[in-house]
């Protein structure tokens, strides 16, 4: 972009500096010389304006190509978050059970334990 508003500036500024050298050493009588300008004016006018789309246009697709390449690896970090966050559980899921186990023969123990306690 500032590439671009460089050569917006270069074109502008030499339309300015060509227009006052021409009018300087114009051979031509007023009215030509203003027709001259008027004409000169609007060539640089219809250039400004082409290289305005052409910067307009590039951002607008560069803008585009950069959403669609944020929402892919917005896309892409999500699932895989999903799939850690699936092992995740897996694994959580898997100690549960170990750790229900475990528990279950602790109550078996202290049951057994209890159980012996008021026999004696």
């Amino acid at each position: 972009m500032a590439n671009t508003g460089s050569t917006l500036l270069a074109l502008i500024t030499g339309a300015a500096i060509g227009a006052a050298v021409g009018m300087l050493y114009a051979p031509d009588s007023g009215d030509v010389t203003r027709e001259k300008l008027s004409k000169d004016a609007k060539k640089a006018q219809e250039k400004f304006n082409k290289k305005y789309e052409e910067a307009t246009s590039n951002l607008t697709t560069k803008a585009k190509k950069a959403k669609i390449d944020f929402e892919t690896r917005l896309d892409e970090t999500l699932s895989s978050a999903s799939y850690k966050a699936d092992e995740i559980l897996a694994a959580m899921e898997s100690k549960l059970e170990d750790l229900r186990k475990q528990n279950a023969k602790l109550q078996q123990k202290d049951i057994n334990i209890s159980g012996n306690k008021e026999v004696i």
